[in-house]
C-alpha cells in the first residue's frame, strides 16, 4: 500500500469508476446497497468521498455536528448540504478524540446505503497513524511523545529524525533508540465557569418549543443512531496512561515536523502548561458574571480535553462569541498571552473584551499598533496586528524597542484572530518572529 496516499484529498475506487452522465452525475447503485429504512437516515455517502445531508431530517443536528468534525463543507443549499472527506479533515477529527472505528461506525449508521469499501479504506489510511505522535512543550523543552513505543522506535530509525534529537555533549555520537517513560493523565483541565443553556450559536435566543419538537423528532430516529449519539458526543475518558518520549532540539522543530509528515506520522502539538514552572502564572480569571454558551464550552473542552492545551483552529459562526472563547482560553492557561488581529479596530475590541469578561488589570494589557508604540512595561496580555508583527522593513526606534520586548518574552498562548484571512507567508512569519 502506498503510504503517501493520505496526503491527497482524492479518493479512488477499488473497482471500475461509474461513468458520468451529460450533467456530470454518476450512478453508484452498483457500488452501494440501499437500506430498507433509508428514509429515516440522513446521509448519502458517495464512493468519491462526497457526502450529502438532508437538512430536513430529524437527526440533522447530530449528523451535521458529526460531519463538521470529519469532513469539509462544500455547499449548503436549503434542503441538501454537501460535504467532502479529505485527509486533513480526518486528521482534524482524530485530533479532537474521534477514533477510526467510531468514525466508520457512526457514518455507517447515518448512511442510507452501505459504505463503499474505498471510503472505509481511506478513513483507515488517514486516521490509523495520525494522532499517535505528539510534539509536547513542557518546561520550555520539546518532546516527541507517544503511547506507542514502537512508533517512536520507527521514527528514530530515520537518520533525519536522529539528527533532530537533542543530546548531551557526552552522547552526541550515539544512535540508540532509548526512550523516556512517564505517566500522563488525560483528565480535562477546563472547568466550566457558567453555562447559558437553550441558546443558538447565532442569536442566543431561547426557543420555548425546542423540547417539544425534540421529543417528536426523536421518535423518527432509528434506535441504532440514538444509541451511538452519546458515545460520539461524550468527552474523552479521564485516565492515566503510560507515555514514551524523546527530546528534540528547538531549532530542528520545523525539520522534524516536515519529516514526520513524510513518514505518515503527523505531529499533534500540545502545551503542558499545568506543569510549566518556568513561565510565571498570570493572575487572571473570568469574572463571576461571565457566562459561556454550550457550544463555547464544548469547543474549549476539545482544546483542553486531555489535560493540556492543544494547538488547533476553533471555528464558530459570526456572532457566536469567538472572542469570549479566546479570553476563556487565556484564563485557563494562565500564562502570558499574545493576541494577533487583522486591524487596529480589532485590537481595541479584544482589549475591551478582556476587560469585560476577565479580571486582568488594565495595566497588564498592552496594545501594539501604528498609533500605540509606547514602552510595554510588565504586560501579561499583548495585543497587536499581523502586519505590525510581520513587518520586515525598517521600523521606528519605538517600534523596534517593542518588538525586542515581545521577542524576548516567553508566551504561553498565542491567539490568532480571523486566521483564515491571513496569507500563508505572513502566517509563517508571525509564528517565527514571536
Amino acid at each position: 500500500m502506498n503510504q503517501s496516499a493520505p496526503k491527497s484529498s482524492a479518493i479512488t475506487l477499488t473497482g471500475k469508476e461509474a461513468e458520468e452522465d451529460e450533467y456530470g452525475g454518476r450512478d453508484y447503485r452498483k457500488e452501494v446497497q440501499l437500506k430498507l429504512d433509508y428514509e429515516s437516515r440522513p446521509l448519502w455517502v458517495a464512493p468519491d468521498g462526497h457526502i450529502f445531508l438532508e437538512s430536513f431530517s430529524p437527526v440533522y443536528k447530530h449528523a451535521h455536528d458529526f460531519l463538521i468534525a470529519i469532513s469539509e463543507p462544500v455547499c449548503r443549499p436549503e434542503h441538501v448540504h454537501e460535504y467532502r472527506l479529505t485527509a486533513y479533515s480526518l486528521y482534524a477529527a482524530v485530533s479532537v478524540g474521534l477514533q477510526t472505528n467510531d468514525i466508520i461506525e457512526y457514518l455507517r449508521r447515518l448512511s442510507k446505503t452501505s459504505i463503499p469499501d474505498g471510503i472505509i479504506q481511506f478513513i483507515k489510511l488517514c486516521t490509523l497513524s495520525y494522532g499517535k505522535v505528539k510534539l509536547v512543550l513542557k518546561h520550555n523543552r520539546y518532546f516527541v511523545e507517544s503511547s506507542f513505543p514502537e512508533v517512536l522506535q520507527t521514527l528514530l530509525r530515520d537518520s533525519d529524525v536522529q539528527m533532530c534529537r537533542k543530546r548531551n555533549d557526552t552522547d552526541m555520537t550515539e544512535t540508540d533508540t532509548q526512550l523516556l517513560s512517564t505517566t500522563v493523565s488525560t483528565k480535562s483541565v477546563f472547568q466550566p465557569h457558567k453555562v447559558r443553556s437553550s441558546t443558538t450559536p447565532t442569536t442566543g435566543i431561547t426557543n420555548i418549543e425546542e423540547e417539544t419538537e425534540k421529543t417528536e423528532a426523536d421518535s423518527a430516529i432509528p434506535t441504532d443512531i440514538t444509541d451511538y449519539i452519546d458515545k460520539i458526543d461524550q468527552d474523552e475518558d479521564e485516565e492515566e496512561t503510560q507515555s514514551f518520549s524523546f527530546e528534540i532540539a528547538q531549532e530542528h522543530i520545523e525539520t522534524l515536523q516536515r519529516k514526520c509528515i513524510e513518514l505518515d506520522y503527523p505531529l499533534l502539538a500540545e502545551y503542558d502548561f499545568k506543569n510549566d514552572t518556568i513561565n510565571p502564572d498570570l493572575n487572571a480569571d473570568l469574572k463571576p458574571t461571565t457566562v459561556l454558551r454550550p457550544y463555547q464550552e464544548k469547543s474549549l473542552r476539545k482544546m483542553f480535553g486531555n489535560g493540556r492545551a492543544r494547538s488547533g483552529v476553533i471555528v464558530l459562526p459570526c456572532g457566536a462569541g469567538k472572542t469570549l472563547v479566546g479570553v476563556t482560553a487565556a484564563c485557563t492557561v494562565r500564562k502570558r498571552c499574545i493576541v494577533l488581529c487583522t486591524s487596529g479596530v480589532a485590537v481595541e475590541q479584544w482589549r475591551s473584551q478582556f476587560k469585560l469578561w476577565s479580571t486582568v488589570e488594565d495595566r497588564h494589557i498592552y496594545c501594539f499598533t501604528a498609533d500605540s508604540k509606547s514602552k510595554p512595561g510588565g504586560c501579561s496580555i499583548a495585543i497587536s496586528t499581523y502586519s505590525m508583527i510581520s513587518h520586515s522593513g525598517k521600523r521606528s526606534w519605538e517600534a523596534e524597542q517593542v518588538m525586542n520586548f515581545l521577542q524576548g518574552q516567553e508566551w504561553g498562548l498565542m491567539l490568532l484572530d480571523e486566521v483564515h484571512t491571513i496569507p500563508a507567508r505572513q502566517f509563517r512569519r508571525v509564528l517565527t518572529v514571536t
